[in-house]
């Protein structure tokens, strides 16, 4: 049967909206605390565990992502990350902190990575004039999980109680990854979009990759490190805020508990909605001058944030802060296609979706941690603008490294 690769695109965005409804776990804090009477602490280190799962699971599995096929590995993807809210369930069931950690901390942390992956350098594939644009519809779900899944489980902790949330969202998300799982495929070796016109062909501009590298050969160029540098830091100031959003928005603006569960919510939408935007504009701009934008920005909105306590303001520097962290994500599998091809662009990604696993325990526990022993997340908030200030410098020899290399290749060619 002939595939659409629009529809392997809403395959994706299926399998991505579940597994982004951990982007929804600052919901949970307060019902977890409050019923259990657990720590802050103790509840952030489940989606700490979660996060860095993600990124050592994306890591260990990418060549296998490659061997099985995208339908192999998101359907495994769904067993463990439905499986592991049944988990969670009965670990709020049985008040147990440790079956809570294995549940949604590691057995959900391994369906994450495998089911992030799995879709993202296939669509690469179907969309070779369009990399930024094919990413950003893959991972613009998971940023938009939580717009959905927030409201939804805080409603169905209120109805029906937190282990019971957990068991009806397990059926939910598995329904969605199962259906997405069914219909995304490979292309055909080789395979290029068929135009409506002439015109429209010349329009697209096809980027060529500056390499074509297998994942051993991408580790040992700068570039693969440049760019872990660059992630690691990027994501780690959006995580940070995500992490504590409701509890700081509660603290430092004085919105309500249902305020601050609206305002994770519409942080989806900026999340999503970034991963679309920035990676269709990355495909205009490059992806290395989006990337320095980035960085300029969330330094200046890093150092406004302690001075912040009016809600409205304090909304919309999350949200863009927010929109950023997603579109990183987003620009990541089309850069790395830039940097070192499609060869093994999954086994590339996995491997520099570690960022992400380092960034999840940094930043949720030192903005946690800070807040403990200070009684403000103020001086958190200095500490990562001096980050996205290095991260900024990063950015540059990045793009300096790539003329350069670019120069070499034409000299030698000529």
């Amino acid at each position: 049967m002939k595939k659409n690769r629009w529809l392997i695109a809403l395959s994706a965005i299926a399998i991505h909206l579940s597994i982004g409804s951990v982007y929804a776990y600052s919901v949970l804090k307060y019902p977890i605390v409050e019923n259990l009477g657990w720590s802050d602490k103790t509840v952030t280190v489940s989606f700490t565990i979660a996060i860095a799962l993600l990124g050592t699971s994306a890591a260990s599995f990418g060549r296998f992502v490659e061997k099985w096929g995208p339908r192999k590995s998101a359907t495994i993807a769904a067993f463990f990350f439905a499986g592991g809210q049944v988990i969670a369930g009965f670990g709020m069931l049985s008040s147990s902190v440790t079956l809570f950690y294995l549940g949604y901390g590691v057995i959900g942390g391994i369906g994450l990575g495998l089911g992030y992956i799995s879709p993202v350098s296939t669509l690469v594939k179907w969309f070779p004039d369009r990399r930024g644009l094919a990413t950003g519809m893959a991972v613009m779900g998971f940023g938009a999980g939580s717009l959905i899944a927030a409201p939804v489980i805080t409603q169905l902790i209120q109805g029906v109680g937190l282990h019971n949330m957990f068991f009806i969202m397990a059926v939910v998300y598995f329904i969605l990854m199962i259906s997405g799982a069914s219909y995304i495929v490979k292309p055909e070796d080789g395979y290029m979009p068929s135009f409506t016109s002439n015109k429209e062909k010349k329009a697209i501009k096809i980027t060529p990759s500056l390499q074509q590298l297998n994942a051993q050969e991408a580790i040992r160029t700068p570039r693969f490190w440049l760019l872990w540098m660059m992630m690691f830091i990027n994501i780690s100031t959006g995580i940070m805020l995500i992490s504590a959003a409701s509890p700081l928005a509660q603290t430092k603006a004085g919105m309500t508990a249902t305020a601050a569960a609206a305002m994770v919510g519409i942080m989806g939408l900026f999340n999503g909605g970034g991963r679309l935007g920035w990676s269709a504009f990355s495909d205009r701009l490059g992806r290395s001058n989006v990337f320095l934008m980035f960085f300029a920005v969330e330094a200046i909105i890093m150092l406004l944030l302690p001075n912040v306590t009016n809600a409205l303001l304090l909304q919309g520097l999350i949200f863009i802060t927010v929109s950023m962290y997603g579109g990183g994500f987003a620009l990541l599998p089309a850069f790395i296609s830039d940097l070192f091809g499609t060869r093994q662009l999954g086994a590339i990604h996995g491997l520099l979706l570690t960022a992400w696993s380092a960034a999840g325990v940094f930043g949720p526990l030192l903005v946690a941690y800070i807040n403990d022993a200070t009684g403000s997340y103020n001086t958190a908030f200095y500490i990562f603008a001096g980050l996205v200030g290095i991260a900024f410098v990063i950015s540059l020899v990045m793009k300096q490294n790539i003329r350069s290399f670019e120069r070499q290749s034409i000299n030698t060619a000529s």
